[in-house]
C-alpha cells in the first residue's frame, strides 16, 4: 500500500498555509510565537532541572510532572520552528516524508500527554482518597509501568493515524490549511476516499479523549466526595490546592483538543480550528510550567531553595574557595616533545588564521559568492577564527613556560567563549546541511526558501543558541567550589576537567552538561542526517551522471567537515571517566579545536570550483 501511494501520488511536497495570510500580522505574530516558544523551552527545562536536583520532589506526583514537562518540551519543538518559518518565508514548504514524520511525532506526544494527565489525576485520587496506601499503590515500579503504558498508547495511536495517512493518494492540491501537518487538513487534500481514515480518526481520537477524560472525571468525583468529608477547612483547602493546577491544565488541553477533532465539518471551519489548536499546541505547553510553579507550594519552596543554594555557592566561592587561579597542564609533560609541538601548533595557528581570514575576504570581495551557501561559510570561517584565538595562544604558552597560570576570571571567560563558538558551530553546520538539502532537492524554490532574511534568522538563531548554552555551562561552573587542587589536566579551561577539580557536589552541573550536550549534538546531528538522507534519495533518482557528480561535489566539503568535527567531538566527550581517558580526550580534542579550523578553509577552497575561480579573479586584480 505504501508503494502504491508512492507510485500514484503526484504530490512530493506540501505548502503549509500557516496561521494567517495577512501580511501586516506576520511580523508581530512571529515575535509573539517566538516568545511563547522561548518561555515554553525555558519553563519546561527549568521544571525538569528543578525536579531533578531537589530530592523532596522525587515523588509520584512530580515524576509525572517531570514527564509532562518533557512531553511539552518535545512536542512544541516538533512544529513551532516550522510554524515560525511561515511568518518569515513566502512559501513554507515541507516534503512528503517530513510532513508524515512531523504528523507521527506530533500525535505521539499529544496522545502521550492525554494519558500523562490521566495518570496525574489518578495519582491525586490515590493521594487524597487513600493516603495510607499511597506509597504502596504508587510505588516506583508502578509509576514506571504506568508511564511506559502512556508512551505505548501514544506510539500506537500515532502509528495507526500515520499508517493510514500513508495509504492515501494526494494528486494536485498540496496546500495544507494549517501551520502543521495535522490529520484533518491532510484528509481534505486527498483525492482518494478518506472514509477509512475518518473512521480511524473517530475511533482513535474517541478512545484517546473518552477514556482519559472519563478516568479523570471519575477520579475527581471521588476526590470531591472525599474532600467534602474532610472536617477541617485547612485540610479541604490543601486538597483543593494540590488539584487546582492539574484541573487548569486538563481543561485547557482537553477543551481545545475536543473542539479541534470532534467538530470535523467544512474547510471554512478550519480557520476556527486553527485558532483553537493554538491553545493546546502553543499556549498549553507554555502555561503548564507557570501553572505548576506559581500555584504549587512545593515547587515554590524548591525554587527558593535552589536560588538560596546559588546565592550561598556564589558567596562560598568568594569566601571559602582558596583557588584564585588555575595551572593548565598542557598537552603533554614530556620535555623532549615541547619544542616540536610548539612549532607544529604555531604553524597550525598561522595557517588557521591566514586561511580563515583569506576565505572571509574572498567571500566579501567576490559578488558571485554572495549566496546562502557562502554566507554560512563566511560565518563558519569567522567562528573558526574566533575560537582558535580563544584557545591556541594560551595553549602555546604551556610549551614555553614552566607553569601556565590562568586566573579564575580568565578561566571562566575562556570557558564561556569556547562553549559559545563550539555550540554556534554545531548549528551553523546544521544550517549548511539544510541549505544543501534545499539547493539539491528544491532547486526551483531555493531563492525563495533561502532568502537573505531567512539566512540571517538562521544565523541569529545559531548564535543565540550558542550564547544560551555558553551562559548555562559557565554559570554551572562558576557555582562550583574549588578548594586546594588547581591543576587542570588540559591545555584549556574545559567543563569536564573543571568538574573533576571541584570539592563541592557536581551532580546538578553534570546533569545540566549532559542535557545541553545531548540537545546540541543530537538535535543538530539528527537534522544533518535527515538532510543528507533526503539528498541521497534525490541524487540517486537523478538520470544524468553529471548531475549526480555535481550534487555530490557540492556536499563533499561539508560532509568531510561534519565528519571531522562531530567525530572528534564525540570521541573527546562521550566517555569522561578515567584519568587515562582524559589523556586520550586531550589528544582527540586537538583535532576539533586546532586541526578542523585549519582544514576547513583548505577543504572548501581545494574542493570548491567557485572558490578556486574567486581566488584566480582576486589574484588577477592584485597583479593588474
Amino acid at each position: 500500500m505504501r508503494m502504491l501511494a508512492r507510485n500514484d501520488s503526484l504530490v512530493t511536497e506540501f505548502i503549509l498555509a500557516g496561521l494567517t495570510d495577512r501580511p501586516e500580522l506576520q511580523q508581530p505574530l512571529f515575535y509573539l510565537f517566538l516568545m511563547i516558544y522561548i518561555v515554553t523551552m525555558v519553563g519546561s527545562l527549568g521544571l525538569i532541572v528543578l525536579i531533578g536536583i531537589n530530592s523532596h520532589l522525587h515523588t509520584p506526583m512530580y515524576y509525572f510532572l517531570f514527564n509532562l514537562s518533557f512531553i511539552d518540551l518535545c512536542y512544541s519543538s516538533v512544529f513551532t520552528p516550522k510554524m515560525l518559518m511561515n511568518f518569515v518565508s513566502k512559501k513554507n514548504i515541507i516534503s512528503y516524508i517530513g510532513c508524515m514524520t512531523q504528523l507521527f511525532f506530533f500525535l505521539f506526544f499529544v496522545i502521550s500527554e492525554c494519558y500523562m494527565l490521566t495518570l496525574m489525576a489518578y495519582d491525586r485520587y490515590v493521594a487524597i482518597c487513600n493516603p495510607l496506601l499511597c506509597k504502596v499503590t504508587m510505588s516506583h515500579e508502578m509509576c514506571s509501568v504506568l508511564t511506559l503504558a502512556a508512551y505505548a498508547m501514544g506510539f500506537a495511536g500515532a502509528t495507526a493515524h500515520t499508517g493510514y495517512m500513508l495509504k492515501l493518494t494526494f494528486c494536485n492540491a498540496n496546500i495544507i490549511n494549517h501551520y502543521l501537518c495535522d490529520i484533518l487538513p491532510l484528509l481534505q487534500l486527498s483525492c482518494t476516499s478518506a472514509y477509512v481514515n475518518e473512521v480511524v480518526v473517530l475511533i482513535v481520537v474517541g478512545i484517546n479523549i473518552t477514556i482519559p477524560s472519563f478516568t479523570i472525571l471519575i477520579s475527581y468525583i471521588f476526590i470531591l466526595i472525599s474532600i467534602l468529608h474532610i472536617r477541617s477547612t485547612q485540610g479541604r483547602s490543601k486538597a483543593f490546592s494540590t488539584c487546582s493546577s492539574h484541573i487548569i491544565a486538563i481543561s485547557l488541553f482537553f477543551g481545545s483538543a475536543t473542539f479541534m477533532y470532534l467538530k470535523y465539518s467544512s474547510p471554512e471551519s478550519m480557520d476556527q480550528q486553527k485558532v483553537s489548536s493554538i491553545l493546546y499546541t502553543n499556549v498549553g505547553p507554555m502555561l503548564n510550567p507557570l501553572t505548576y510553579s506559581l500555584r504549587n507550594k512545593d515547587v515554590k519552596v524548591a525554587l527558593r531553595k535552589a536560588l538560596i543554594k546559588i546565592q550561598r555557592r556564589r558567596m562560598a566561592v568568594k569566601n571559602d574557595s582558596s583557588v584564585i587561579e588555575f595551572i593548565l597542564m598542557g598537552l603533554t609533560d614530556k620535555p623532549e616533545l615541547q619544542p616540536p609541538l610548539f612549532f607544529l601548533l604555531l604553524v597550525n595557528y598561522v595557517v588557521t588564521v591566514m586561511g580563515n581570514l583569506s576565505l572571509i575576504n574572498l567571500i566579501c570581495l567576490n559578488s558571485h559568492l554572495h549566496t546562502p551557501m557562502y554566507f554560512f561559510l563566511f560565518n563558519l570561517s569567522f567562528i573558526d577564527l574566533c575560537y582558535s584565538f580563544v584557545i591556541i595562544p594560551k595553549m602555546l604558552m604551556s610549551f614555553l613556560s614552566e607553569r601556565n597560570i590562568i586566573s579564575f576570571a580568565g578561566c571562566m571567560t575562556q570557558l564561556f567563549f569556547y562553549c559559545f563558538f563550539v555550540s554556534s558551530e554545531c548549528y551553523v553546520l546544521t544550517a549548511m546541511a539544510c541549505d544543501r538539502y534545499v539547493a539539491i532537492c528544491k532547486p526551483l524554490l531555493y531563492t525563495v526558501t533561502m532568502s537573505p532574511r531567512v539566512c540571517s534568522l538562521l544565523m541569529s538563531g545559531s548564535y543565540m543558541m550558542g550564547f544560551a548554552c555558553a551562559m548555562v555551562l559557565t554559570e554551572c561552573t562558576i557555582r562550583l567550589i574549588f578548594c586546594d587542587s588547581n591543576i587542570i589536566n588540559h591545555y584549556m579551561c574545559e567543563t569536564l576537567p573543571l568538574l573533576q577539580l571541584s570539592c563541592s557536589s557536581t551532580y546538578s552541573s553534570q546533569l545540566v552538561v549532559s542535557i545541553i550536550a545531548f540537545k546540541v549534538i543530537i538535535v543538530s546531528s539528527l537534522i544533518i542526517f535527515l538532510s543528507y538522507t533526503l539528498i541521497l534519495f534525490n541524487v540517486l533518482h537523478m538520470s544524468s551522471s553529471k548531475g549526480r557528480s555535481k550534487a555530490f561535489s557540492t556536499c563533499g566539503s561539508h560532509i568531510i567537515t561534519v565528519g571531522l568535527f562531530y567525530g572528534f567531538g564525540t570521541l573527546t566527550h562521550v566517555k569522561p571517566s578515567s584519568a587515562g581517558f582524559v589523556e586520550q580526550g586531550k589528544f582527540f580534542s586537538v583535532f576539533y579545536t586546532n586541526v578542523v579550523p585549519m582544514l576547513n578553509p583548505l577543504i572548501y577552497s581545494l574542493r570548491n570550483r567557485d572558490v578556486k575561480l574567486a581566488v584566480k579573479k582576486t589574484l588577477k586584480r592584485i597583479t593588474s
